[in-house]
């Protein structure tokens, strides 16, 4: 009778479904109605006499009536078990889409969210309650397994599922909705860029969201217990985290839309300064510094400023480009104000802006001041040649400039100082061998000289100390000669070496320790560092020498013995073409340390001792002249005769016979003079011949200055170059020489010593950062390096740990440093670069030119020193150019018009660096005959 009201749609079903605990109440308390019914039957019956039967069925009814109520609260229990809440779960995913508070539809007893608020501390302990529940649940399904299979609950399942799938339908729809309003939005407010951004975040939204919406409804199945008990507390968690989700996506959207902003800034400024490099590297590299040199030029001479014109993205920027330009100048302008605070100061390697690599753009300038400290070669030498051009030097059109080929009997082994036919046949005479000294040409060629037929990349060194190829110097007179004396053999392709010559037929290192061991002194590498080589041959004597660190500067003429030095520089050998003639050796007084003739057949003795005379100017105070020649050890009459005449002479030159040797191997002697290192001797002579050179006679004058019968005396003060040995290598390397006074100002304006440590800290930093990594060269392949324009010789001193050597240049016009390079350790050599240099074509690897050619336009062209450039460097070979960003541009458009490759050009605050590779390229026409 009681089944009818546990029906589902029954008032205690649904008083069951919406409150449990109140349902079970109202059951209880029916069951004890009718238990206080059916006990008051029983009572009376037993005050009645009943009979038995009666008392029975009163029994039987009472136990009915509790089976009953026992069934009824067991099935509301199982009822309460398992029901599907997610009308909750379904609110809390709208309320994520919206944004509103949960919506407790199908709970009305659920707190409102400023009742109940949810915190980290109530959601740890909600989790153990969880747990706890979930434990014993699953040990009462564990008893009772038909719980999970009631009827009514699966019937209920079904509907409450097919509410979720409706309501996440309904979300989904909302969210399209939502992205559709959301694009129109976008559409009309922040451009198409925006719009796109934010319908990708709307998408990962709804996708955030989905996932969210699919794990809470997973979290009520599982968690059913907890939802009955906690529904207001879940709906405000999930709202929260709801919330705080879309903060942390709302954010999200900004930073990505400040990166954005910031990468469209950083593309700006990447764009700005790609303009301001292009417009750097054409037209205002001819602008700057020079601006009114090149005034006249019009813009049909410069194809650069024509595409730059031509160029939409250098209209478009137009203004942006005129405006640096304007500061440009400003700052130039502020530079020139500030030029005599600044230009006397050495670049600081760990300031100021960097060139590539490293390197400092703030290259040492010569201080104005310190010019009046030094003398120049030019002063010094009273013949010196002037070769002062008219005008700036600008050619009419450098990329339109028409190369051709030298037109000279020469060929490919044209030297123009050497090579100058029209002034040889104006010579009057050729008794002091002029006609193979320098006579350039009025004006520096501007051709090109020819490649040799089947030239070939240069063997690398050390391998080239043995063999060459015979196509890059095709000359076999001289192995047709002295073959016999393993001078030079042709054996195939190439060229072999045998180091041996004509006094050291059995190998240039035996002759090299037989020397060493004639005087222990001499010690090679550490006493003896720099030594000359006269009358070299192919200079086997010093490609030796490098074993036992030692420099030698090999000279022989170019002569009837043809390509003697062109064979050593090809070898990796140092050497130049020139002869003892008539004029000085282009090398400072007092600087080798040993002086060194092996069969040279050199008159010593002729005119009073002249050309022995000029190796006693070149030779220091206490150095050797090692003299291996047939005069020593024959006794031939004319050997005789010259034997004589050389200790007569070189007794008067105060000189001392130190030993005389035979190397029994060779079947050679060696007689070993050394210099006086005071005035004792000279005072104490009976006669005065040679005489002593006059006190206005600077024995360091030597660029185009006559040869002088005479001595110049031993320097005795101690504050002056020659007073004492220098250091042992390679301490003299990094020494400051100790007559660098304190008091003299440097090149680049502190005081001498300080100058000099500065300079030699600055290239080891230049070369470290910049030319080792950042240029592109392979130094493996580099063996002859020359600096043109050496100061202390800092650059050649930073190479040092590298297997090459470098011939420091001094401009006869620049401060005559070239004593102190000597002092060092290295060597070098005087020169004019308005003229060419005394050496083959193709002799170097590397060029190296620090402030050079700004210089050289005060007083001659450029073009003609490019095409010099271009003459003795090899095919393949690099030069490396440090100078004024305005000179930097004339430079690389001559590079350019010569089919250089430029690999590297750079400018900062008026400083530029260049490095560039000659390739093969000749032109097809040849020069016309003059």
């Amino acid at each position: 009778m009681f089944l009818p009201s546990l029906q589902r749609n029954s008032p205690l079903m649904f008083l069951n479904r919406h409150n449990p605990n109140l349902s079970l109440s109202c059951l209880l308390c029916l069951c004890l109605s009718l238990t206080e019914i059916m006990a008051p039957g029983k009572s009376r019956s037993s005050k009645r006499s009943s009979s038995s039967s009666t008392s029975y069925a009163s029994t039987i009814t009472t136990v009915v009536f509790l089976a009953l109520c026992v069934l009824a609260i067991w099935m509301l229990t199982s009822n309460s078990v398992a029901p599907r809440q997610t009308s909750s779960s379904t609110a809390t995913t709208k309320s994520n889409v919206k944004k509103d508070p949960p919506a407790f539809e199908d709970n009305p007893g659920d707190l409102p969210d400023d009742i109940i608020k949810f915190d980290e501390e109530s959601n740890n302990d909600r989790k153990s309650q969880q747990d706890q529940k979930s434990e014993s649940s699953s040990i009462g399904n564990s008893k009772d397994p038909n719980v999970a299979e009631d009827g009514d609950d699966g019937i209920n399942d079904k509907q409450e599922t097919s509410r979720v799938k409706e309501s996440v339908e309904e979300q989904e729809r909302q969210k399209e909705n939502e992205k559709q309003i959301s694009e129109e939005s976008q559409q009309t407010s922040d451009g198409e860029n925006e719009e796109n951004q934010k319908v990708d975040e709307d998408q990962k939204l709804g996708e955030d969201q989905k996932h969210a919406t699919e794990k809470q409804q997973q979290y009520v199945v599982s968690q059913d217990e907890n939802i009955r008990e906690f529904p207001s507390r879940i709906s405000n968690r999930d709202q929260e985290q709801s919330l705080q989700q879309q903060l942390r996506e709302d954010e999200n959207r900004e930073n990505t839309q400040d990166s954005k902003n910031d990468e469209d800034q950083q593309l700006q400024k990447q764009q700005d300064e790609e303009i301001v490099k292009n417009e750097e590297n054409s037209e205002t590299r001819q602008k700057q510094q020079k601006q009114q040199e090149f005034q006249d030029v019009t813009n049909d001479e410069h194809p650069q400023s024509q595409e730059a014109e031509e160029d939409p993205e250098s209209q478009q920027n137009k203004a942006r480009i005129q405006e640096v330009q304007q500061q440009r100048e400003n700052d130039a302008n502020q530079e020139a104000r500030e030029e005599n605070n600044t230009e006397g100061k050495p670049a600081d390697s760990n300031s100021g802006e960097s060139f590539p690599g490293g390197g400092n753009t703030g290259i040492p300038r010569e201080s104005k001041e310190s010019k009046k400290s030094w003398s120049t070669q030019a002063a010094q030498s009273e013949n010196e040649k002037e070769r002062r051009k008219e005008g700036s030097g600008v050619m009419g059109s450098i990329y339109g400039y028409t190369w051709q080929l030298c037109n000279v009997t020469a060929g490919p082994d044209y030297i123009p100082c050497l090579d100058n036919e029209k002034a040889l046949r104006k010579l009057r005479t050729t008794g002091h061998f002029e006609h193979r000294e320098r006579h350039c040409p009025e004006e520096g060629p501007t051709c090109l000289v020819t490649l040799p037929e089947g030239y070939k990349k240069p063997i690398l060194w050390p391998k080239s100390r043995d063999k060459i190829w015979y196509h890059n110097v095709p000359h076999v007179k001289l192995a047709e000669v002295k073959g016999h004396q393993n001078w030079v053999k042709v054996m195939g392709e190439f060229l072999t070496f045998p180091g041996g010559g004509t006094q050291f037929i059995h190998g240039a290192l035996h002759y090299i320790d037989f020397i060493q061991q004639s005087v222990p002194g001499i010690a090679w590498g550490k006493h003896t560092r720099v030594i000359l080589d006269v009358g070299c041959g192919v200079a086997s004597f010093g490609g030796y020498l490098f074993e036992r660190d030692v420099l030698t500067m090999s000279f022989a003429p170019k002569d009837e013995h043809e390509a003697q030095v062109q064979f050593a520089l090809e070898r990796g050998i140092p050497a130049i073409s020139a002869v003892m003639g008539s004029q000085r050796l282009p090398f400072p007084s007092r600087v080798f340390d040993i002086v060194h003739c092996a069969r040279c057949r050199v008159p010593w003795h002729a005119e009073g001792g002249l050309l022995l005379l000029e190796l006693n100017r070149v030779l220091r105070p206490g150095g050797y002249f090692v003299w291996s020649a047939t005069p020593v050890y024959q006794t031939l009459q004319e050997d005789v005769e010259i034997w004589k005449e050389m200790s007569s002479l070189t007794a008067s030159m105060c000189w001392d016979l130190v030993t005389i040797k035979k190397d029994k191997l060779n079947s050679i002697g060696a007689a070993i003079y050394r210099k006086p290192s005071s005035n004792d001797c000279y005072e104490q002579r009976k006669h005065k011949r040679p005489p002593m050179c006059k006190n206005d006679d600077d024995p360091n004058a030597a660029w185009y200055v006559p040869l002088q019968s005479c001595m110049h005396r031993i320097p005795v003060d101690e504050t002056q170059r020659g007073t004492r040995w220098p250091e042992a290598w390679p301490l003299r390397l990094q020494a400051p020489p100790y007559w660098l006074n304190s008091s003299q100002m440097g090149i680049y304006g502190k005081p001498a010593p300080q100058d000099f440590v500065a300079d030699h800290e600055h290239w080891k930093q230049v070369v470290k950062n910049s030319y080792m990594n950042s240029l592109g060269i392979s130094w493996s392949d580099v063996r002859n390096v020359m600096d043109m324009r050496a100061v202390y010789g800092g650059f050649a001193a930073a190479l040092r740990d590298l297997r090459v050597w470098v011939l420091n240049v001094v401009n006869v016009d620049s401060p005559d440093t070239l004593p102190i390079i000597y002092e060092r350790g290295l060597f070098g050599i005087y020169h004019d670069w308005c003229e060419s240099f005394s050496t083959y074509p193709r002799s170097y690897d590397l060029l190296h030119a620090d402030h050079l050619f700004s210089k050289l336009e005060k007083r001659c062209r450029l073009d003609p020193i490019m095409a010099e450039v271009d003459r003795i460097v090899r095919p393949g070979g690099k030069l490396i150019v440090r100078d004024e960003s305005s000179t930097i541009g004339e430079v690389e458009n001559l590079l350019k018009s010569l089919h250089w490759e430029v690999h590297l050009t750079f400018s900062k605050n008026q400083e530029g660096m260049l490095s560039a590779q000659k390739g093969n390229w000749r032109p097809d026409i040849y020069l016309e005959s003059s």
